[in-house]
């Protein structure tokens, strides 16, 4: 007689497991010890988050001002890929901002949560700089610059500007900004509010953008994931993993080595939202 009883199923259930990636900072930046948000520093992280352990779910806590449209347009593709190859759906947490290409990475989840005080929006392109060429010329500097092509010297900071080369500049940002508003529109689609302008660089608190239908709630990470998945749910943090030396200390005088410039660009990409 056979008195093995089974166990019920309920037994070897384990709590639903939600992979939760940190996007932090200014995109396309990578400063010594920090690899910073690009495609290559995020590659193995999000493919972990959404391979490793069976996660039911994929949220994203964004918390950026935006950076290189190139990279938010591959950090957002890899994502959807990711989405459509393990069938997750993926959710965006709003922290402090995701301007700029930091909506663009939000706008890679299936919905968008943010505080009521986060900002969000501003979708758009820009391109600064400084001109020197009065400068140089007050302390008596020559600036020699030969090229082979005429347009190898465009928009040369020690150079007068140029009608040519702004309006060149101003098709490129143009052929940017259709493609940014193309991601939006299709990600966000009907839920975006009629007749609104969204796309001219404005920037919205979390509570007007759910107005206008930029996010779909007001909601933090913790109590939004256990509504969607139980109470049980487990959020299992992932990001770059640190080697051995970073560790133990070793990177301290590369990270000591910061370049000003890169800190000051991202210090500017901060400061256009107030912060």
């Amino acid at each position: 007689m056979n008195i093995t009883r089974s166990l019920p199923a309920p037994f070897f259930r384990r709590p639903p497991r939600v992979a939760v990636v940190r996007l932090q900072g200014a995109i396309g930046i990578s400063r010594p010890g920090a690899p910073g948000l690009s495609d290559a520093a995020l590659a193995e992280t999000l493919e972990r988050a959404f391979r490793k352990g069976k996660p039911v779910a994929v949220a994203l806590i964004i918390n950026s001002p935006g950076g290189s449209p190139v990279q938010s347009s591959l950090i957002a593709a890899r994502i959807r890929a990711l989405a459509a190859e393990t069938g997750l759906p993926v959710h965006a947490f709003i922290e402090d901002v995701a301007a700029s290409g930091g909506y663009w990475l939000a706008c890679a989840a299936d919905d968008i949560w943010a505080d009521a005080t986060s900002i969000v929006g501003s979708i758009g392109v820009i391109s600064s700089g400084f001109g020197f060429a009065d400068l140089i010329g007050r302390y008596g500097v020559e600036r020699r610059v030969h090229t082979a092509g005429g347009s190898k010297s465009f928009l040369d900071p020690f150079r007068p500007e140029k009608p040519e080369d702004v309006d060149r500049l101003t098709r490129l940002l143009e052929d940017m900004h259709r493609a940014f508003k193309a991601w939006v529109t299709d990600r966000r689609g009907a839920k975006l509010a009629a007749g609104a302008d969204l796309f001219t660089g404005e920037i919205w608190t979390g509570a007007q953008a759910l107005e206008t239908g930029l996010i779909d709630g007001l909601a933090h990470p913790g109590p939004k994931l256990r509504a969607l998945y139980g109470d049980k749910v487990k959020l299992v943090p992932y990001g770059p993993r640190r080697s051995w030396l970073r560790r133990f200390g070793a990177s301290m005088a590369a990270e000591a080595a910061v370049s000003v410039l890169e800190a000051a660009e991202e210090r500017a990409l901060w400061a256009r939202v107030g912060l």
